[in-house]
């Protein structure tokens, strides 16, 4: 049997209704992106199956810490880290948009990682006087997007799995694979 991963997946799709095409940021476990179709469809049931992806990724380093999944036992006990997901916006001048930055991170609290995101040179250089960058959110720290990867996984993964979070051996970075990317075509 193939490991389990974890999934970082950009989805999109255009629900009924809507002028431009929507996109979220679903996490998933599995052995192969084939794998997690089923669970692609469940997390976003008003695309009607008419969903893609637009980036996705192995979550396996981050910030030189290795991630791995691995089953739940019955005496496990809580990491001392987790890995957290923030998504930051910024404006640029003149330009019609929010631009966002998406960032996963390893810490002991939310209250780490924010910190670690306002260092970033996305927070630091996006946005100006009236619009300023943020991570966005309801935290009071104006944060548009963070969480605990695990808060967010399916109840039945939750149940199941738990990520593990070492010390990593090596710099290297997982890659992202982007691009339009039919469910039918994984």
């Amino acid at each position: 049997m193939e490991p389990l991963k974890l999934y970082q997946i950009l989805v999109g799709c255009k629900p009924a209704g809507r002028n431009t095409e929507q996109h979220d940021v679903f996490f998933a476990v599995g052995a192969s992106l084939k794998d997690l179709t089923t669970q692609i469809l469940e997390f976003w049931p008003e695309a009607n199956g008419k969903i893609h992806l637009d980036a996705w990724r192995e979550v396996t380093s981050v910030e030189g810490f290795n991630i791995s999944i691995v089953e739940k036992t019955a005496g496990h006990t809580q990491p001392s880290k987790a890995l957290f997901f923030l998504n930051l916006g910024g404006y640029k001048k003149d330009e019609f948009d929010e631009l966002h930055y998406k960032m996963l991170l390893v810490g002991a609290d939310k209250a780490e990682v924010i910190k670690k995101a306002k260092e970033s040179a996305f927070f630091l250089h996006t946005g100006f006087e009236g619009a300023p960058s943020h991570i966005d959110d309801k935290y009071g720290v104006d944060v548009d997007d963070i969480f605990e990867i695990e808060e967010v996984l399916s109840p039945e993964l939750k149940e199941r799995y738990q990520i593990l979070i070492t010390a990593g051996e090596t710099a290297v970075q997982d890659e992202i694979h982007l691009g339009y990317l039919p469910l039918k075509n994984l």
